[in-house]
């Protein structure tokens, strides 16, 4: 794996209770919610001849619009998820802003973690 995807891993197994595995040839990471885990963000490595390095995430209501507006080249609607809300967010260009990724990584943990981990966040 790249150094990018090193850090998106490192940023996501820092969260609560996440759980990496594979989901449809991807590394994908899970809020574990007693029984049932639930996806918050899976990798894309050229997912289907796709030219770019990115990963598919949770957003808040209104956030994939927002972001793809703003910088069509980074973010994108991901097929499949997409109609869920879920954006597409590029970390093969030079200028990625981690802290940024980061933000949006945190975002998408909370959309599915229930109510006490996402709290852990805040503290």
């Amino acid at each position: 794996m790249t150094a990018a995807v090193d850090r998106l891993r490192a940023l996501c197994v820092a969260l609560p209770e996440v759980v990496e595995r594979h989901s449809h040839g991807e590394p994908s990471f899970f809020v574990r919610a007693g029984s049932k885990d639930k996806q918050f963000l899976t990798l894309d490595d050229h997912h289907h001849g796709a030219d770019h390095l990115g990963f598919w995430c949770a957003a808040p209501a209104g956030s994939q619009e927002e972001l793809i507006s703003v910088d069509p080249e980074r973010y994108f609607r991901p097929p499949y998820v997409g109609h869920r809300g879920w954006v597409g967010v590029r970390i093969d260009q030079p200028d990625t802003n981690w802290d940024e990724v980061g933000e949006i990584v945190r975002d998408a943990y909370r959309q599915v973690a229930p109510k006490t981990l996402s709290a852990q966040l805040d503290r």
